[in-house]
């Protein structure tokens, strides 16, 4: 694993003596091998089929440390967003070579070619996140920062402090060309959204439940009832909204939902909804940031299908 070694200085010694006594199951789905790294002994787990719904990988890892007596270290070939997304959450060792490293008994975590941080991150502005999401859906590569700040209705002062806390952040560069500013990325959107995943929050502060007689504007759909126009998920029982404003509805909302016939959830957004939607619905990587906390794997595989939607589209438009 020359990776650990080239990226974190980290030497690894692979030991001749495998694994014995492990259950057939865990032998049809990973190879083991017994490593150390800096001489803590550890057992590289690779799968041999595709990963399994991650509270499955988590059992099979357990079973693992409790066979080998060593913490175990799942090597797959890639990780989608939504699997990093678990893993990370539920304290999963895992390398996925070049790109991600993830070892908390040796306090490590490192993504995307050393754009690295710990667990505890810098809070990202909401212009910053909804500039990042509106040059990513660009394609990332080459973007005036004037020509951002005209799209997303930023005052030269909130283009300026976006773009600077992105670059303080690693995320992006910039580069002055003459009086314009230029935003500068060599990553892929799909890449880029990856590398910045710690540093995005839910778009979401809080969701009330008001009476849906009470909603006269025309409002986008969000949460569930947009996850349901982007995918093969049913309807939710409750009608989802998104606004930068609740204010209107607070005095004949609840904070609890009372009756799913008569209210509908609205969810006050960070920043205005409409600024990346190009349709009835809030966009689809903002939604993506809402609901991926949501355990249920059926969520995260509709969300891992409308992000591919996402990248395709963004490449078929940059050739």
């Amino acid at each position: 694993m020359e990776y650990l070694k080239h990226v974190l200085g980290i030497h690894v010694e692979y030991k001749d003596d495998n694994p014995k006594s492990i259950p057939n199951f865990i032998h049809t789905r990973y190879r083991l091998q017994k490593v150390t790294l800096d001489g803590k002994e550890v057992v590289f787990v690779y799968p041999k089929v595709e990963l399994e719904a991650v509270n499955v990988i988590k059992k099979h890892m357990e079973r693992i440390r409790r066979n080998t007596g060593v913490p175990p270290v799942l090597v797959p070939a890639h990780l989608t967003y939504r699997q990093k997304e678990y893993l990370l959450r539920d304290h999963i060792p895992f390398v996925v070579e070049g790109k991600q490293i993830y070892l908390p008994f040796m306090a490590v975590y490192l993504q995307e070619r050393g754009d690295s941080e710990r667990q505890t991150v810098a809070v990202m502005l909401p212009s910053a996140q909804l500039l990042l999401l509106h040059y990513i859906y660009h394609g990332c590569g080459e973007m005036l920062t004037s020509d951002a700040a005209k799209n997303l209705l930023f005052t030269a002062t909130s283009i300026s402090r976006a773009s600077r806390q992105l670059e303080e952040m690693g995320l992006i560069r910039t580069e002055k060309r003459g009086v314009q500013k230029v935003l500068l990325s060599d990553k892929t959107p799909e890449e880029l959204f990856a590398a910045s995943g710690n540093y995005l929050s839910n778009p979401v502060k809080r969701t009330i439940y008001a009476p849906k007689a009470a909603i006269k504007e025309e409002l986008l759909m969000s949460g569930y009832s947009a996850l349901s126009e982007y995918s093969m998920m049913n309807s939710s029982a409750v009608e989802y909204y998104a606004a930068d404003s609740v204010a209107g509805w607070e005095k004949a909302s609840s904070a609890r939902l009372q009756n799913s016939d008569d209210q509908c959830a609205l969810e006050l957004w960070r920043y205005d909804p409409r600024k990346l939607s190009n349709g009835k619905c809030v966009d689809r990587l903002s939604l993506a940031l809402a609901l991926r906390e949501d355990r249920d794997e059926r969520t995260g595989q509709a969300i891992d299908e409308i992000l591919m939607q996402v990248w395709r589209e963004i490449d078929g438009k940059r050739n």
